[in-house]
């Protein structure tokens, strides 16, 4: 399972990325990239999203699995998936770690890069098609 969560908050400004400790440690600083998220269960399918995505669309990716017990790993809908043996991964632009008005009535149309957007959309597209041959 492929649970799109929050795509279109980007930013090339350094400091516009914030982690949960021990990530921002060893993650990129700048809000530019998507990140293909899982457990620590599901490192293959992370690996083999990651791999096809970054074939498909020359856009910054990050890809990789962590504990559960680090904050964000499992705030989305791909953790229900895992508790029935189902692999799944968050594939995201990290939400409130970058985006201040998540879940806000800020969070309006106007702060989405529509073209950065629709780069992503077109390389998860064929990151699916790919999957499904």
């Amino acid at each position: 399972m492929l649970c799109l969560e929050t795509l279109g908050a980007y930013s090339d400004k350094p400091g516009s990325q914030k982690y949960p400790p021990p990530l921002s440690f060893f993650l990129p600083n700048a809000a530019n990239f998507i990140a293909v998220v899982g457990t620590l269960g599901v490192r293959s399918l992370a690996a083999e999203v990651t791999h096809r995505f970054r074939e498909s669309v020359a856009f910054p990716s990050i890809g990789g699995v962590a504990p559960g017990v680090i904050p964000g790993i499992t705030w989305s809908d791909h953790w229900s998936f895992g508790k029935f043996d189902i692999s799944a991964v968050m594939i995201t632009d990290t939400a409130l770690f970058r985006y201040d008005h998540y879940h806000l009535p800020s969070d309006t149309a106007d702060k989405i890069d529509y073209e950065r957007l629709a780069r992503v959309t077109a390389g998860l597209a064929r990151v699916v098609r790919g999957m499904a041959t």
